[in-house]
């Protein structure tokens, strides 16, 4: 079931302050600290498997400049993408961390299955580049095999995708991503972002903070859209959250905004 306690506090590519971003343990570590929900990449392998990896190349967390697309998901799940974290991290570092490679949709939804069986939210972002109906296809092959229409929703820059989404599975919940710099953001007026999020059918609009104003998130709440913010590590926006109805605040720190979250905060 997705989860239903406002604000969701939503680890953004796992526990990804104390953990290499995107693999088993950064996710381990997000169920161990109470976390709402993942958010996670997914990117598609040479043998269409769908891989949660933020690059498209390994360069800067498998340290080789193979890219993703051109790689099967056999091979990538030998590709160490936890011992650069180590390096740059020396004061959270972890043996086990040299052990992490790049990992499955499906072994994450497993992870889930196995740590979280109440209520939990996975947001996975389609890096379509190109392939859009074919990564959001492959995508919800996998919800359909595990049964995870009520735990996912599916988010992109890609606003085809999400519509291409819909057409395969008009049950799976989406949402539509925008940034400042990204194409739907700077310059955009708030009444223009509104309006491509409805066009595009989804059912959530993910707000970088730097955007995340009080117009554009009050008008998305009237269009019975759920706002999410990202990415969010300032304790101050859990206040902002509460005061502007935000569903849901996507984070690095998932442990540090857990142990202030109110206890008794409101449900909207």
């Amino acid at each position: 079931m997705l989860s239903t306690k406002p604000p969701l506090i939503i680890a953004h590519r796992g526990a990804s302050i104390a953990a290499p971003e995107n693999t088993l343990a950064a996710f381990g570590q997000a169920l161990d600290t109470g976390a709402d929900g993942l958010e996670l990449d997914v990117r598609l392998a040479s043998d269409d498997v769908p891989v949660v990896i933020h690059d498209a190349t390994l360069r800067r967390t498998g340290l080789v400049r193979e890219a993703v697309a051109q790689m099967s998901s056999a091979q990538l799940a030998k590709a160490d993408v936890g011992s650069w974290f180590n390096r740059t991290q020396p004061a959270m570092a972890r043996e086990e961390y040299a052990r992490q490679f790049v990992p499955t949709l499906a072994s994450v939804f497993q992870l889930v299955i196995d740590r979280k069986p109440g209520d939990f939210t996975i947001y996975i972002e389609l890096k379509t580049e190109g392939k859009s109906f074919a990564l959001a296809e492959a995508v919800a092959d996998v919800i359909k095999r595990y049964r995870f229409h009520q735990r996912v929703v599916i988010v992109s820059f890609d606003l085809d995708a999400l519509r291409q989404t819909k057409l395969i599975d008009s049950t799976i919940r989406t949402g539509a991503l925008f940034a400042p710099r990204h194409g739907a953001g700077a310059g955009v007026r708030a009444e223009r972002i509104l309006a491509m999020a409805v066009e595009s059918g989804a059912d959530e609009i993910l707000l970088h903070r730097l955007i995340a104003r009080t117009k554009l998130v009050s008008s998305s709440i009237r269009r019975d859209l759920k706002v999410v913010v990202w990415t969010v590590d300032d304790l101050k926006w859990l206040g902002r959250a509460r005061e502007l109805g935000v569903h849901a605040l996507i984070t690095n720190a998932p442990a540090l905004l857990l142990s202030h979250r109110p206890s008794n905060f409101p449900g909207r």
